[in-house]
């Protein structure tokens, strides 16, 4: 049987930042591999 969990997290704005800058960087390398 498989479980499943689902959690929302809620960021500062600098965390959001952050957040954004990383995410952005991830689908460019994704992108272009």
């Amino acid at each position: 049987m498989l479980k499943a969990y689902k959690y929302r997290i809620y960021p500062t704005s600098e965390q959001a930042i952050l957040l954004a800058k990383s995410f952005g960087c991830v689908r460019w390398f994704y992108n272009y591999a």
